[in-house]
């Protein structure tokens, strides 16, 4: 697996274990942008927005289209990987 392969599926990770964290589960790509880059994982605007869509395609969060941003929001199985009950190709796995 490459490096980039890799941040990706950590970033992936995440992204998951934010919205866990946060009220009713849901974010938006502009504040994760800000706190994954404070993380110290360097993700644009665009490629956060681009990993909430394939989190979205793997059913682990819902989207909604909000002008600039999109708002995503955690569904059962995402608060399951994000807590490391569950695993998905393309995430990495949570350490406990």
């Amino acid at each position: 697996m490459s490096f980039a392969d890799h941040m990706r599926k950590t970033v992936r990770l995440m992204i998951l274990r934010v919205l866990l964290e946060t009220p009713g589960f849901r974010g938006n790509s502009s504040v994760l942008f800000d706190l994954l880059n404070q993380m110290g994982y360097a993700v644009g605007r665009e490629g956060v927005k681009d990993e909430f869509r394939w989190l979205a395609g793997e059913r682990l969060v819902l989207l909604e289209d909000a002008g600039s941003v999109l708002l995503a929001t955690l569904t059962e199985q995402g608060q399951d990987v994000a807590g490391g009950f569950s695993f998905v190709d393309g995430v990495a796995r949570k350490v406990i």
